[in-house]
């Protein structure tokens, strides 16, 4: 049996959670794929998968195969790049996600000074707010808020900033400045897709909510924010939604000293010990321009 093409099979049908998508991914056949891992677990005595009709899921050895595996293939992933790249070259395609609002707000506007110092790396830029599965689908960086759960994962935190309640200085003009939460209440608040409950920490730095209402209701973070810079009314969103209206004096930040902190936006990348150069340096650009002041 070639053991580093059973090695390579095995961490493709566990990636990809069945026979088929790892065959897919492979350039090879179904059945080439079924027994050659068929062939791997009479060889190690052991079964790796689970199998039913509908799903495939590692057994408890075969999810600690799997771990050793992929520090196997980084390792050799390693020496080769060692020996072929006499310089690191930073260029290639590199497939990323980003939710909506921090692809618009964030890391478009950058763009042009990141593509004009790495001319030779194409960027595949796809914009979503829903999970997906990164190796499944083929992409080398996702960006993502909350918190994230998955072994396969490298996780690397880029802020956490903090929960921003704003509106545009001629609302406030207009209708006064709230100083504390309850006086939400008496606004014409815009609620988000996270819904008309909004957090606060109160004086004593404990949690507390506060039920807001208004005539506008939207679902997406660039509609909010665009609703509150239009002075419709409050808004509340992350730090890093905003901070631009901020800086331009577009919107206001109101009741600061009880803003609680906001949900970790985080870079994934599947979990490998070696990062294609063009990855990496992306992966950087992302840290520089998220970072806070």
């Amino acid at each position: 049996m070639n053991k580093f093409l059973a090695l390579t099979v095995f961490t493709k049908v566990a990636e990809h959670g069945g026979f088929t998508a790892a065959a897919r991914r492979l350039g090879l056949s179904v059945s080439a794929v079924t027994k050659t891992v068929a062939r791997l677990e009479d060889d190690l005595g052991t079964q790796l998968f689970n199998r039913t009709t509908r799903q495939l899921h590692t057994t408890d050895y075969g999810q600690e195969f799997y771990e050793r595996c992929i520090r196997i293939l980084a390792d050799l992933e390693d020496a080769e790049t060692a020996l072929r790249q006499g310089s690191i070259s930073y260029s290639g395609r590199v497939r990323v996600i980003t939710p909506f609002s921090f692809g618009r707000v964030t890391l478009v506007p950058e763009l042009p000074s990141f593509l004009r110092k790495y001319p030779e790396i194409v960027l595949d830029l796809n914009f979503s707010d829903q999970p997906v599965d990164l190796i499944a689908e083929g992409y080398d960086v996702a960006v993502r808020t909350g918190e994230i759960s998955d072994s396969r994962l490298t996780t690397r935190l880029l802020t956490r900033g903090s929960q921003v309640t704003f509106a545009a200085p001629s609302y406030l003009a207009r209708h006064g400045t709230p100083r504390a939460p309850e006086d939400l209440r008496d606004h014409n608040c815009i609620v988000g897709r996270f819904g008309p409950e909004w957090s606060f920490r109160g004086p004593d730095r404990k949690p507390m909510t506060v039920r807001v209402s208004g005539n506008a209701v939207v679902n997406s973070g660039d509609a909010l924010r665009e609703a509150a810079v239009a002075g419709i009314g409050i808004g509340q969103g992350t730090w890093w939604l905003v901070r631009k209206d901020l800086e331009r004096g577009l919107v206001d930040s109101i009741l600061p000293d009880y803003a609680p902190e906001g949900m970790p936006i985080s870079i994934l990348y599947p979990a490998q010990r070696h990062l294609p150069a063009k990855v990496r340096i992306f992966i950087d650009f992302l840290v520089a321009i998220t970072r806070t002041s």
